[in-house]
């Protein structure tokens, strides 16, 4: 997940990704121009890196393999903060869908995380790739069970 906060530490976090990994490449908040630009860069980065990338919010520019949180073409991905929104986005055609926050995390100052047992109740059962995010790490990943795989920004840090 990337965002404004990360800065030019973007650029270091796209490296430490693994190879297969994917960028939900967010940035709302920057100017359009300026997001075309960020995204054709981080689309050239990942491509080199064999990284997937969806984008979130407005179109800013070819090369996205899919969308975030809306209608599109491609991989389909949504974020779910409760049992209801995992059940729409899976109606909506997501394929792979971010439980958040499982811990808490910078991103929702002063929320509480949902908890592993209960960001796991949100996706059981459901025909998706679900996904761990908020407050997460590798070593967080390990002990948790009932997910396909995590996301994070200020871990790739």
């Amino acid at each position: 997940m990337t965002d404004e906060r990360m800065g030019e530490d973007l650029w270091r976090a796209l490296r430490r990704l693994p190879r297969g990994g994917g960028v939900v490449f967010r940035h709302y908040a920057t100017p359009p121009a300026e997001r075309r630009t960020l995204f054709a860069r981080v689309v050239r980065v990942a491509r080199a890196r064999g990284l997937i990338v969806v984008r979130a919010g407005a179109w800013c520019g070819p090369g996205a393999d899919g969308v975030h949180n809306q209608r599109g073409i491609g991989l389909r991905t949504a974020a779910a903060h409760s049992r209801g929104e995992a059940v729409r986005a899976v109606r909506r055609g997501a394929v792979v869908v971010f439980v958040s926050p499982v811990f808490a995390t910078r991103s929702h100052p002063g929320g509480a995380g949902l908890g592993p047992q209960d960001a796991r109740r949100i996706m059981q059962g459901l025909p998706v790739v679900a996904i761990a995010l908020g407050g997460m790490d590798a070593r967080r990943f390990r002990a948790l069970t009932g997910f396909d795989g995590w996301a994070g920004i200020d871990a790739w840090l």
